[in-house]
């Protein structure tokens, strides 16, 4: 076997000149795929095994390179490895290593296999981790907002449309709202996983290989449910990629869109909630200031989580088969976005652990703005034989009469409302007493009490 003198690149039979130092930094990749180093030094011993197993190299040859394999990998834990950028990526890098520890034999590492295969593979193991890990945060929130929920069943807040006052609803039906995004998103993420567990290895740079590997045997060793199915697509495929990327936006857009809600409520013209000291910061100038900061911060983020998506599609959008140099910027953006995903999700924890709503005022809100009208119109149709419209037109015009009397809808007197509607009788009043309003919308994912409670006990239930 001819040596790797002097640590040379391993293509430097071939290339004669020196690459240049500018196009070694730019094509330099350790520093971001380093992280990537359990999954490729797993990878690499089920790929040694299976060609023994297959006859393709010897137990003696096998047994050191694993043996130099788990030394890496060790030395790498405990922070005792020297990443070289020399050797350009984490493939490279460890293969010399091995190298250097188990002498020419490490060559036959690398037989019926090329860094396009084995990248993938490593890339892939890593998201299947990153996938079961933000759904075991996003399991947090869900918990974390349920708890909330669970003491907020009877807090009535107004529900809003074009932030109008609309509807009466409970503070735990709003809270659950944000249970069905983040349970949707946590699907996301699984499904995820169903759709990328598909093996990579074996397939060499493009085209596959001669020699007589068992991608099956690999395929059960690295947890993956099959072998990929064309060579070619596979060292191309990244469609895995956008896939963590789209779910981690939206799961992204969910925490903004709340953040935004919270920072709303906390305002001193809504008022509705208070945060605690541990999530506020203050103010260099103005000592009374209680700022939404963190709340802020997770709303920003948002759009690092979007730049990463559309970088990624950009990329991807004008490559012909199969791979390409392109490529490589893959993994800092799936890095950059299940990081901040994390911290985001672990902050909005905290932050649903430190709010409390202002139930007083939510009350008080809740009484202005008219909403208790649709309940009104409601009651016309059910006990006074009306059309909707028709009763949807009465309504408007008691809703009318109590704006140029300045008062609230249940502040009317019964021969004010029989002005509009000489049916009524004092029956009527009940309609607008805001519990009732809240408790009457019994349709299934409706906000009544009893559909609240349900509901918490059915995610409760689930695992």
């Amino acid at each position: 076997m001819t040596k790797n003198k002097n640590n040379l690149a391993i293509w430097n039979t071939r290339i004669k000149d020196n690459t240049s130092r500018l196009f070694k930094k730019a094509g330099n990749s350790i520093d971001i795929d380093k992280r990537l180093y359990k999954e490729d030094i797993a990878g690499s011993i089920a790929h040694v095994e299976m060609l023994f197993k297959q006859k393709i190299i010897s137990l003696k040859i096998k047994s050191k390179i694993i043996y130099g394999l788990i030394k890496i990998e060790k030395e790498i834990s405990n922070k005792k490895f020297n990443f070289k950028n020399d050797y350009e990526d984490i493939h490279m890098n460890i293969e010399k290593r091995l190298f250097q520890i188990i002498g020419e034999d490490a060559g036959y590492i690398h037989t019926a296999r090329s860094r396009n295969d084995q990248v993938i593979t490593d890339f892939k193991m890593w998201i299947k981790t990153a996938n079961k890990e933000i759904g075991i945060t996003i399991d947090e929130i869900i918990k974390s907002t349920i708890k909330l929920a669970s003491k907020n069943i009877y807090t009535i807040m107004p529900g809003f449309t074009h932030l109008k006052n609309a509807q009466a609803v409970s503070f735990a039906h709003y809270l659950m709202a944000y249970v069905e995004m983040f349970n949707r998103d946590k699907k996301r993420f699984k499904d995820n996983l169903d759709n990328l567990d598909e093996n990579p290895l074996g397939v060499a740079a493009l085209t596959g290989t001669s020699f007589n590997i068992d991608r099956n045997y690999t395929t059960k060793k690295l947890g993956f449910k099959k072998p990929t199915n064309n060579s070619i697509d596979t060292v191309s495929d990244r469609d895995f990629v956008l896939d963590f990327l789209y779910s981690a936006s939206v799961c992204s857009m969910h925490i903004s869109r709340i953040s935004e809600e919270l920072i709303i409520w906390n305002s001193d013209g809504f008022n509705l909630i208070n945060l605690s000291d541990k999530i506020v910061t203050g103010s260099s100038i103005m000592p009374q200031k209680k700022n939404p900061d963190l709340l802020e911060y997770l709303r920003g983020k948002t759009g690092n989580s979007y730049g990463n998506l559309f970088s990624m599609l950009t990329i991807l959008k004008g490559l012909p088969l199969s791979y390409f140099k392109d490529l490589q910027d893959d993994k800092e953006i799936i890095f950059k976005s299940y990081d901040t995903l994390l911290i985001c999700l672990k902050i909005f924890n905290e932050v649903l652990k430190n709010i409390k709503p202002n139930k007083n005022r939510m009350l008080e809100l809740a009484n202005s703005g008219y909403i208790t009208a649709t309940d009104l119109a409601d009651y016309l149709v059910k006990n006074h034989t009306m059309s909707f419209r028709a009763a949807y037109e009465k309504t408007a015009a008691i809703v009318n009469l109590a704006e140029r009397k300045k008062k609230y809808l249940h502040e009317l007197t019964l021969k004010e409302f029989n002005k509009i509607e000489p049916k009524l009788t004092n029956d009527v009043l009940k309609v607008f007493d805001l519990g009732n309003s809240v408790n009457s919308k019994i349709s299934y994912g409706g906000t009544s009490f009893a559909n609240i409670k349900k509901m918490i006990m059915k995610y409760k239930k689930q695992k």
